[in-house]
């Protein structure tokens, strides 16, 4: 099955703010980036979205308003951290997660084994193998990382390897 991972093109957010699950919106103009994302994914593609703006967005604009959304798909839950620079954040929050982002839970939030749990269990859901038409997922960074990790067996702690850009494109066979 052949499956487009999408991650969403840059945000309003400045550099440094932590913006997870907020529902921030993208940075104009982006429309050309959409379509240059467009010309790199199939035709007649069942698409998946995060619901967060940034997502459906992109999302609606490449699938003509033909997408399903999927809480499962959002980016990793900051709680507590949630629109905070990253410099604000509590050295004494943060140092615990920055040494095991894998299994350490942001304050009111998730850790990454979370994320990743959630992401496989969509996958497992909703990407049934045989599927005649390509899958287009519309997402975030933790998501593709996760979905990245599950298919080849790379350990979360080196999720980071997988380098996501924004507006960036992935296509990968399951």
């Amino acid at each position: 099955m052949e499956v487009y991972l999408v991650r969403h093109t840059e945000t309003v957010c400045e550099k440094g703010i932590c913006y997870g699950q907020a529902d921030v919106g993208l940075l104009e103009p982006y429309l050309h980036q959409f379509e240059q994302i467009k010309d790199q994914l199939p035709e007649n593609a069942q698409f998946y979205s995060s619901p967060l703006q940034r997502c459906t967005l992109l999302a609606d604009y490449l699938s003509s308003s033909n997408y399903e959304t999927d809480e499962r798909l959002m980016e990793m839950n900051f709680g507590a951290w949630e629109l905070q620079p990253w410099d604000n954040i509590p050295k004494e929050e943060l140092d615990p997660w920055m040494k095991d982002f894998v299994h350490e839970k942001v304050p009111s939030g998730e850790s990454f084994t979370e994320l990743f749990d959630r992401v496989v269990q969509f996958m497992e859901s909703e990407l049934k193998t045989g599927s005649l038409k390509p899958i287009v997922i519309v997402s975030h960074a933790g998501v593709i990382r996760s979905i990245l990790c599950k298919i080849s067996g790379l350990p979360l702690k080196d999720a980071f390897q997988n380098k996501v850009d924004f507006g960036s494109v992935m296509r990968i066979d399951l």
